[in-house]
């Protein structure tokens, strides 16, 4: 994997990481089991956990259409990307705090998933608003 060489190249991820944070969150609020239950196990089904599992993906998908709506405007990209990336380091946190309750797989996937957020975030951030 290489950095992209041009703004047009880092708008561009911008775009397909902001899209996938937009999917990853509609998801969550129309069907919260599905993202939960590698995080959290057979608690997904649980009413409480579905209520966190929605304001999760509506908390995605704020941030992906924002910054989707950003790069469509020409706004600045950076902050909502930042903001992503911050997010995701708190689903890695989070994680890493209830590693022992997690199931066993599913805690690398979405500890690999927030940490490959975090990483693109940091990445892009710097390079999506060049001239």
């Amino acid at each position: 994997m290489r950095l992209p060489s041009t703004t047009q190249e880092a708008r561009a991820s911008a775009r397909a990481l902001a899209s996938a944070r937009v999917a990853l969150g509609v998801t969550a609020f129309a069907l919260p089991r599905l993202p939960a239950r590698p995080w959290v196990g057979t608690d997904a089904a649980r009413p409480s956990v579905e209520v966190m599992g929605r304001a999760l993906g509506a908390r995605d998908v704020a941030l992906g259409l924002g910054a989707l709506l950003a790069l469509r405007g020409d706004g600045p990209v950076r902050g909502w990307l930042e903001a992503g990336g911050l997010a995701d380091a708190g689903d890695v946190a989070a994680t890493i705090l209830a590693w022992r309750n997690g199931p066993r797989f599913g805690r690398w996937l979405v500890l690999a998933a927030a940490t490959g957020g975090v990483v693109a975030s940091v990445l892009l951030a710097p390079l999506v608003d060049q001239d």
